[in-house]
């Protein structure tokens, strides 16, 4: 008989490689030049751009920070119901201007906008390495996941840590064969078994042991009646914070490098308006993980730290059979990988144009780009394993971090369209002051009257994005 860590972990280890194989089947034929490597042709429809933005937005954060943060604090989890939300309203307007950008110019990367709409290479070049930089802890957020979830389908028996290294260097030997529209195909396998794994913990889970969602929450109330109100004011976690934390998430959701790739690779900007009116349906979803996360709290108490991430894994562990803890596993490590796939796609195409192309004057052609950008694939996932390696968060922690840094992008963006007088030199320093602001405080943990330091430094860009932009010469 096959021991449960055994079982489990096997069934891990199918579904993985099972999508992956399907993935390289799906682009077998498909020429791999930097447009279709990169920006997947410029080809997706809606209902293939659709599970493609759902695969990079509904992360390992989906699947065990919001039930954590509900699990340790309550009502401030609900803040990922409304930036969503908020964001899917600018995205409609936005994403398909800056499509529309990028089809015009032929623009690969997020700091191609940059270059072509402020007239300046040196941005672009900044750009590019200051997102790369970023997307580094969102890649560590996934590890972050991703191990969690195999130390409990491995019943704590074998060595997570070297199980995520192995898991990522076949992730990253997938990118480097498969690009943008392998990682499209593996999110429509990703997007079904998240699903699924999403619905039996928030409705499963609280059925069996509550009887009913509802009954759940009528516990929650009589126990932990706090846990359903934010604090107040500017207390920590209060509504101040909440309301500072949806703005700066919502603003900067579509500020990643891996987002500007999926954006240029939508058909139409018609494709993207469409997919913002559809994607709020994920949702709703995430309402049942945060029902996961208070019925965890009653489950099983007493978690504290980086382990409240665990919460609803550990009641899946410890009263559910191996197999059902194997494929609610499955579905949390396809959260994890394919995000990082597109992740680990973005970070090297804007090392490859920007940098060693643009900068540099490095393989400019197109198969010395496609191939350089492939290497560059490999390095960046050893290097998003080194720092992970190093650098132990929650993964709530870890999204904020990666939020602080990739909103500064968003004055500069949004500027270029609205505001005419805007220079290079008032968003590069509009960007420079928001990072400044941004790293110190979140680095030491530190809200201002509440507000999410984030928000403090993406106010900051704005009022020095101007001031400089006033005081330099007017862009031709």
């Amino acid at each position: 008989m096959i021991a449960p860590p055994t079982t489990a972990l096997a069934i891990v280890a199918i579904v993985i490689l099972g999508t992956i194989v399907l993935a390289l089947l799906a682009v077998r034929r498909v020429k791999m030049d930097p447009q279709q490597y990169i920006v997947g042709g410029r080809s997706f429809g809606t209902i293939f751009l659709w599970v493609l933005l759902a695969g990079e937005i509904y992360t390992t954060f989906t699947f065990l920070g919001i039930a954590g943060l509900s699990y340790s604090q309550g009502a401030p989890a609900f803040y990922v119901m409304a930036y969503g939300a908020c964001a899917y309203t600018i995205g409609y307007f936005l994403t398909p201007a800056i499509w529309r950008v990028g089809k015009e110019n032929n623009l690969l990367t997020g700091a191609d906008f940059f270059e072509l709409r402020f007239n300046s290479r040196a941005l672009g070049v900044a750009v590019a390495v200051l997102q790369f930089v970023m997307i580094v802890p969102y890649v560590a957020l996934q590890l972050s996941g991703l191990q969690i979830l195999l130390r409990i389908a491995g019943y704590g028996a074998y060595d997570a840590t070297a199980s995520v290294c192995i898991a990522f260097i076949v992730l990253a030997l997938f990118v480097f064969s498969a690009g943008l529209r392998g990682t499209a195909w593996a999110s429509v396998v990703k997007d079904v078994f998240v699903l699924g794994a999403v619905i039996f913990a928030g409705v499963a889970i609280p059925t069996r042991f509550f009887g009913s969602p509802k009954a759940m929450f009528d516990r929650v109330l009589a126990l932990h009646p706090q846990m359903l109100t934010l604090p107040h004011g500017s207390a920590i976690h209060g509504t101040v914070w909440f309301a500072s934390t949806v703005l700066l998430s919502a603003i900067g959701f579509y500020m990643g490098p891996h987002s500007f790739n999926a954006v240029y690779s939508a058909r139409s900007g018609d494709t993207l308006r469409r997919n913002a009116m559809l994607l709020p349906f994920y949702q709703g979803f995430l309402t049942l993980m945060i029902f996961a996360g208070f019925s965890a709290a009653l489950i099983n108490p007493g978690l504290k730290g980086t382990a409240v991430d665990q919460s609803f894994m550990l009641v899946v562990q410890h009263y559910y059979p191996s197999w059902v803890l194997g494929l609610i596993a499955s579905a949390g490590a396809l959260a994890a990988l394919i995000p990082a796939s597109a992740l680990l796609l973005a970070g090297a195409s804007v090392i490859t144009k920007n940098v060693a192309g643009d900068a540099f004057g490095i393989a400019t052609s197109d198969a010395a780009r496609t191939m350089l950008t492939r290497v560059l694939v490999l390095i960046v996932a050893l290097l998003a394993l080194m720092v992970w390696l190093v650098a132990q968060r929650t993964v709530v922690e870890l999204l904020l971090l990666y939020y602080n840094g990739i909103t500064q992008f968003a004055p500069g963006v949004v500027a270029s369209f609205l505001w005419r007088r805007v220079t290079a030199w008032g968003a590069a320093a509009g960007i420079v002051a928001g990072l400044a602001v941004a790293i110190p405080l979140a680095a030491m943990n530190i809200a201002p009257l509440g507000i999410n330091a984030g928000f403090i430094a993406l106010l900051a860009n704005v009022v020095v994005m101007i001031g400089v932009s006033l005081a330099t010469p007017r862009p031709f």
